[in-house]
């Protein structure tokens, strides 16, 4: 907020860019957008960082396919194991720390960035696969 006070001229074009890119967008393109807005500290629906970091972590071995069914497998591992985290006694609700003891009320978050930047780097539709997320974590109920 500080840096749009001061330097509108600045970060106006840096919103406005950020404001253009469209799931049909080049990834590429959509990525370079980010990491500028990031730079700048507008927040993103992908953090550029953690693409980075995903795909410089490619094993050797494995196959670019392969490890596109381990990040669908990691969702579904995620989608069922909610019912089972919910049920925790340390998903309660703790007034005095204004979270949960286990840090639950980050969960949702996590996995928004999480799924979002893996399924940047594989190229697949970021929306199409969070929508299956739910309705696998709905069928767990």
């Amino acid at each position: 907020q500080v840096f749009s006070h001061h330097c509108p001229f600045l970060m106006g074009p840096i919103e406005c860019l950020t404001e253009v890119v469209t799931p049909d967008t080049d990834i590429q393109v959509t990525l370079s957008i980010f990491e500028l807005a990031s730079a700048a500290g507008i927040p993103c629906e992908i953090d550029p960082a953690l693409v980075n970091v995903l795909a410089g972590s490619k094993t050797d071995g494995s196959s670019s396919e392969e490890d596109y069914k381990v990040t669908c497998l990691l969702l579904v591992f995620v989608a069922v194991s909610l019912p089972l985290l919910a049920s925790d006694p340390a998903s309660i609700y703790n007034t005095e720390m204004d979270g949960y003891n286990n840090n639950i009320h980050c969960l949702a978050k996590a996995i928004i960035h999480v799924s979002a930047a893996l399924f940047t780097v594989h190229k697949k539709n970021i929306e199409t696969h969070l929508k299956e997320f739910l309705l696998v974590s709905a069928a767990g109920d």
